[in-house]
């Protein structure tokens, strides 16, 4: 038998998520592998806002199943291969998973991973659950199939939470299918600035110092054509109110309501409801796991961007529960940022 350390859901509570709400045990594992399976060790977990609403009993959603009490979380994750009874994966190997469980080590179905290619992301593996994973899909997929960005049409986009995994890569490929003008809003005026002299924002609004409305239109003067929401709430009415005839909502989250009890997605106020349909904005619920036909080609175009340098990558990595504990440390420096 091996040891390994396991995080489960320990409580669902209401609100901001506590240390308290999962709890770490070190358990067993067995060391046998059965046909077709594989004993992986963990390298990688991404903690992703759309966790939040996988620890309520109802997940608002469809597609989300909720974490179960006292079950192993679980989630994008990739580790390297240790032992194989699979025809298609050796040891070494390195691997992903949208269901990783947060566990140190693992026994799971072979047929279930996705084998990884390093060199296509320069080495940089983490960059799988990231701007070549999920993330960038989400930006890259979304931003084409709800976003209608044409090149040469001189559309402005706007980005909330811009400064996020997804936000920050949002932008970024908003400015290389074709908008002359992208538009980042974020908390804290670091964060503006790496937007602005890193990742090539034409500028950056702190929400939490500046009048976003005023903002908006001193730097989006011919108004906003396609705006990549991910935190809905107050920012995002402020902007509609800001979007022109026939323009794009691109639906991709709402951080700001996680928390709250409330239908996703949640409904607008009736005066900007009014607003989206009197301009005829669309505002379409966005799932990226619909296009998965197109999952192999956009990753490569990810990838593509990321030799080429076209796409910046910020990375922050988390040492969270699980992590923290494979590494000696303890529940009470559940998150401590490491590098960036």
């Amino acid at each position: 038998l091996m040891f390994q350390r396991v995080c489960f859901l320990n409580l669902r509570k209401n609100g901001v998520p506590v240390a308290e709400n999962f709890r770490l045990e070190q358990s067993t594992i067995a060391d046998t592998v059965q046909a077709g399976q594989v004993r992986v060790k963990t390298l990688y977990l991404s903690v992703d806002p759309y966790m939040r609403c996988r620890m309520n009993e109802d997940t608002g959603s469809d597609y989300l199943q909720p974490w179960q009490l006292s079950e192993v979380a679980d989630g994008g994750g990739i580790g390297v291969v240790e032992e194989s009874k699979h025809d298609n994966l050796a040891k070494g190997d390195f691997v992903t998973s949208f269901t990783w469980p947060w566990q140190t080590v693992a026994i799971l179905d072979g047929s279930l991973l996705q084998k990884l290619v390093p060199q296509l992301v320069n080495g940089r593996l983490s960059y799988f659950l990231g701007a070549a994973g999920i993330t960038g899909l989400t930006a890259l997929l979304g931003i084409r199939e709800k976003g209608h960005v044409t090149a040469g049409a001189n559309q402005t986009m706007v980005v909330s939470g811009a400064a996020g995994a997804c936000g920050s890569l949002a932008g970024q490929i908003g400015r290389l299918e074709g908008c002359s003008r992208v538009v980042g809003i974020a908390g804290t005026d670091e964060k503006c600035s790496i937007l602005v002299q890193e990742m090539g924002f034409d500028a950056a609004i702190n929400y939490k110092k500046e009048d976003v409305a005023k903002q908006l239109r001193e730097l989006c003067p011919g108004g906003v054509d396609v705006y990549f929401d991910n935190v809905g709430g107050d920012i995002s009415d402020t902007v509609i109110s800001q979007m022109n005839q026939n323009s794009h909502i691109i639906l991709c989250g709402q951080i700001s309501q996680y928390n709250k009890d409330v239908p996703y997605p949640p409904p607008l106020p009736p005066d900007i409801e009014k607003i989206q349909k009197e301009r005829n904005i669309t505002r379409e619920r966005f799932l990226v796991l619909n296009y998965m036909d197109k999952q192999e080609a956009s990753v490569l175009q990810l990838c593509q961007w990321i030799q080429e340098g076209k796409l910046k990558v910020r990375t922050f990595r988390f040492y969270l529960w699980a992590l923290s504990m494979m590494n000696g440390g303890n529940i009470g420096k559940q998150i401590v940022s490491v590098s960036k």
